[in-house]
């Protein structure tokens, strides 16, 4: 279409596609560990402490990248730095076996943490910039939920079910292959996308003023804010507080669940596979939900109630429904009930977005880095508490010669619906409508 036309372009239906595939790509390759886990478990013997840690290694330079790539994304914009680790990313993710030595997986773990670390930062200044504020949090939502939830349930399918299942490949061949449509993005990101409406030439004045509405969104400012003088806002600071819990208690989901579904007895993958996947299904479904629930409650109980509701119902509702999950007499129900523990936990996913872009205006990479730095805490925290939880909670026994290692996973799903509780509690304190983005609290970039 001429970008000159009185009718508005549709760039920013690509750019949306563009952001789906980024979050996609994103939780398709890292929750490839819930069966690299396994599999490096009957290789190599590694404890669940070791494993464990392997996860927290992750999470160390996820945590430590955080905020650094907010504050670059808010100076440069997301566009070269989406590119880079989206490569970096789908290159190291074969690399995961290569080595069953410690050193040599933590410092993949390491490498892979860095390059995943600043995505949703980055895609978050995407749907801030290229969406109206009025269906803003639908879209974060699809982007954020439905396809990286979509994504994290289809990579066990993928891996389990189709590629090591089906196709009988190794899991190293089953890596491989997964990484290579990574890579073919990363490029195609590069070619396609831009920073702003205004830097695309494919975008016409008619859509950027349908994106922009009344709000005003400046794409020229290089100034950025201090984590220090953002953190003087009340309901940042709860956010982070909430931010560790939910994240914390997600690991479960990132790093165990495959190990949980076969200590129930589920050995053959092609049923292991879609086990896994389908509480991350419940994710999917339910971020989209709770972006729908935000912008309907928005207009009707404004921005403070509208965000803060969703929050603390949803936390209410997954801390129920997972003592009702873990009691199920099955493994195939108990993946049915874990579908909607986190159906109903992730209506926050897009809350926490738009809560994060609310609080921080033009600064919302950084802000909503400082949320998920948080975040990270919990998922570099909770593994070193997980792991010698559960060997703790683990006994061996002798069946027919050989050692077999049972291990009770109660008391860390305990953990996890108090983690649930708490951020419910936390959501009703939050108040978006404070935001740190006040003029002369920035700073120059230059200074």
């Amino acid at each position: 279409m001429d970008s000159n036309s009185t009718a508005p372009t549709n760039r920013r239906h690509l750019v949306f596609w563009l952001a789906s595939a980024t979050s996609f790509f994103l939780y398709t390759h890292r929750y490839a560990w819930n069966l690299i886990r396994p599999e490096l478990q009957k290789e190599y013997g590694l404890s669940n402490t070791a494993l464990e840690g392997l996860g927290t290694a992750f999470y160390a330079t996820y945590t430590l990248g955080s905020i650094p790539s907010g504050v670059v994304i808010d100076m440069f914009g997301p566009h070269i730095f989406l590119f880079v680790i989206i490569l970096i990313w789908s290159i190291t993710l074969p690399l995961h076996g290569v080595t069953g030595n410690l050193l040599g997986l933590g410092s993949v773990r390491l490498l892979f943490g860095a390059a995943q670390t600043g995505t949703y930062p980055a895609l978050g200044q995407v749907t801030r910039t290229w969406f109206p504020r009025s269906g803003r949090t639908q879209i974060q939502g699809w982007v954020a939920s439905f396809f990286g939830r979509g994504g994290a349930a289809f990579s066990s399918i993928l891996m389990g079910t189709i590629l090591m299942g089906f196709c009988g490949f190794s899991w190293r061949m089953a890596l491989v292959l997964m990484s290579i449509p990574g890579i073919v993005f990363a490029g195609l990101f590069l070619y396609y996308f831009r920073n702003t409406p205004e830097d695309d030439p494919h975008t016409n004045e008619a859509e950027r003023n349908l994106i922009r509405g009344d709000e005003k969104v400046s794409t020229s400012s290089r100034n950025v804010i201090s984590a220090k003088v953002a953190l003087k806002n009340i309901s940042l600071r709860i956010m982070v507080v909430q931010q560790f819990m939910n994240a914390g208690a997600d690991v479960v989901y990132t790093l165990i669940l495959g190990s949980f579904f076969k200590s129930l007895g589920v050995e053959k993958m092609t049923d292991l596979g879609w086990m896994v996947s389908l509480p991350l299904v419940g994710g999917a479904v339910g971020g989209v939900v709770g972006g729908i629930l935000n912008d309907w409650l928005i207009p009707r109980l404004g921005s403070r109630w509208g965000r803060s509701l969703v929050g603390f119902v949803a936390k209410s509702l997954a801390a129920a429904a997972l003592f009702v999950a873990i009691s199920q007499p099955t493994p195939e129900r108990v993946a049915v009930g874990l579908f909607f523990v986190k159906f109903f936990t992730d209506w926050t996913q897009p809350t926490v977005w738009g809560t994060a872009t609310d609080i921080g205006g033009r600064f919302s990479a950084t802000v909503f880095s400082i949320v998920n730095t948080a975040g990270n805490a919990g998922g570099f925290i909770m593994p070193l508490i997980f792991g010698p939880l559960l060997d703790i909670y683990s006994t061996s026994t002798m069946v027919d010669g050989v050692a077999v290692t049972h291990t009770n996973f109660t008391p860390m799903f305990i953990i996890v619906g108090v983690f649930y509780i708490g951020a419910g509690i936390c959501w009703l304190m939050v108040d978006c409508t404070k935001s740190v983005d006040v003029p002369d609290e920035s700073i120059p970039a230059e200074a």
